[in-house]
């Protein structure tokens, strides 16, 4: 049966590559229509997070970056959920995880998902602040175009004191600080030393 085997990994293949038509919810009550901000986006961006924050832990990066495109995998089948949804739907994590990582030829997709399903091992917790910089990141991005509702999702409801309201879900030093340093940092620095008005000859 090994044409099976091929078959089945050719399906998972083609079952992955519908994470980029899946927007994430949040556009909802964020007030904003970015068609650019799919599932595979936020894992790309979540897989490179948590490779640094393995460097800087010393913990195993492939399992991180690993357990990063996974982490929100099973949403091909139960779709992405604001927290607003969250409040009327209950989504079955195990069978889903199951029916699409254990029926694969191999079994370490479905042990990386279980894993950080726990959140006990390092890389697992590690992975969770990635999750969470990413949205910090995407919330700055958000606000630095004008996005309102972005700038109360960063420091809390208007007329109180600011602060970085996002910073109190990271659970690391590592994660504090690069959550800081996100707070501290424009979206746009990064070129700000690599623009010409001149091409190269």
């Amino acid at each position: 049966m090994e044409d099976e085997k091929e078959k089945r990994i050719a399906n998972f293949l083609y079952e992955i590559g519908t994470m980029r038509k899946l927007m994430r919810m949040h556009r909802q009550v964020l007030l904003t229509d970015d068609m650019s901000d799919s599932i595979t986006s936020h894992s790309y961006r979540v897989a490179m997070i948590s490779w640094f924050l393995a460097k800087e832990e010393n913990v195993d990066p492939y399992k991180t970056v690993m357990m990063s495109l996974l982490h929100d995998i099973g949403e091909i089948r139960s779709n992405d959920h604001n927290w607003i949804h969250k409040k009327y739907i209950k989504i079955f994590d195990e069978e889903i995880n199951a029916e699409q990582l254990g029926s694969l030829p191999y079994p370490d997709l479905k042990n990386f998902i279980d894993e950080y399903e726990k959140r006990e091992s390092k890389e697992a917790i590690l992975v969770k602040e990635a999750d969470i910089l990413d949205q910090i990141l995407l919330l700055r991005e958000y606000a630095w175009a004008g996005n309102k509702e972005a700038e109360v999702w960063l420091h809390g409801k208007p007329g109180k004191e600011k602060i970085c309201v996002q910073l109190e879900k990271l659970k690391t030093e590592i994660g504090q600080k690069i959550g800081k340093s996100i707070y501290e940092v424009n979206p746009s620095d990064w070129w700000n030393n690599l623009w010409t008005s001149k091409n190269r000859k």
